[in-house]
């Protein structure tokens, strides 16, 4: 198959994905990547995606690692691959899935990063709230840490979806998703300051619905709120590496150190599957491990 057959079965893919799944740009960003990687590879070594082999998934997966993927990013691709593959075989294209007897690298689950409360504290605390940029700043740092929102899901919030008379976020996630978060006194303190003092002056009569605009009056995007949460960091004096979702991890630890029931958790968060949350059960315990040597009688 040509290269602009190839790349007609990836789009023809990535349509049924989102008619069936309504996964996010990014999500489907991931998959197109992925199979146009593969695809290339087959090229250079004169095959196509439709007539692939099962040893011919396996050498480009070995060719990978190679390359120094690691065994997580194997493992996406593999999952990309499967996924492609399946959906082939319900559309009659392929008889067999080439990936059905390829196991997977095992994956150990790493812990998420995290902060302690104190350098959340200082990490709120440190833009200037005396500036337009700086009083947004605060806001959009109380609102990730007060609700565990996702980077993509707070720079894309609009004016309308916040409460301010309940104190909710009307949120939509993954898969169109739609849920109910809490903002918390301190967030919605802040959050209005910005909107009273702030915004007026950012939206500068674009009239943008976003919640959280640039200077020049847009939507912010996630790489630029990384770097934002990043040069506060740098103020803060917190040294350890930080990932775009620090304050998400800081947010569902910290509520389970205080006794949340992890099925909240979840709903907060956002997840599907009560298996994503409970990896913060391992961060979470050793929090509970050190208030028992300090409480208990033989700790």
């Amino acid at each position: 198959m040509t290269a602009e057959g190839d790349r007609a079965l990836i789009d023809a893919f990535l349509d049924a994905l989102w008619m069936e799944r309504g996964l996010s740009a990014n999500t489907l960003n991931a998959y197109r990547t992925d199979l146009a990687g593969f695809a290339k590879w087959l090229g250079e070594h004169g095959g196509g995606l439709a007539s692939a082999r099962r040893d011919q998934l396996q050498g480009y997966l070995a060719w990978r690692v190679g390359q120094g993927a690691r065994p997580r990013t194997t493992a996406r691709l593999l999952s990309s691959l499967r996924r492609f593959y399946r959906h082939l075989v319900r559309e009659g294209r392929r008889n067999d899935d080439p990936s059905a007897r390829i196991d997977a690298p095992r994956l150990g689950r790493p812990l998420p990063k995290t902060l302690t409360e104190a350098e959340v504290e200082a990490l709120l605390a440190a833009p200037t709230v005396a500036t337009r940029l700086g009083l947004r700043d605060r806001a959009m740092l109380e609102l990730l840490y007060a609700t565990g929102l996702r980077v993509s899901e707070l720079v894309g919030l609009r004016v309308e979806q916040v409460n301010r008379q309940h104190g909710v976020l009307r949120v939509v996630g993954k898969g169109n998703k739609e849920r109910l978060v809490p903002l918390g006194e301190e967030a919605l303190a802040w959050l209005d300051r910005y909107l009273a003092e702030a915004r007026g002056d950012l939206n500068r009569g674009h009239a943008d619905p976003h919640l959280f605009l640039t200077a020049r009056g847009g939507p912010l995007t996630r790489q630029a709120f990384w770097h934002l949460i990043r040069r506060h960091a740098k103020q803060a004096d917190i040294r350890h590496p930080l990932s775009p979702h620090t304050l998400r991890h800081a947010f569902a630890t910290h509520l389970l150190n205080h006794g949340a029931d992890l099925r909240v958790v979840q709903l907060l968060l956002g997840h599907s599957d009560l298996s994503t949350t409970q990896i913060y059960t391992h961060v979470a315990r050793e929090r509970l491990k050190q208030l028992h040597a300090e409480h208990h009688p033989r700790g």
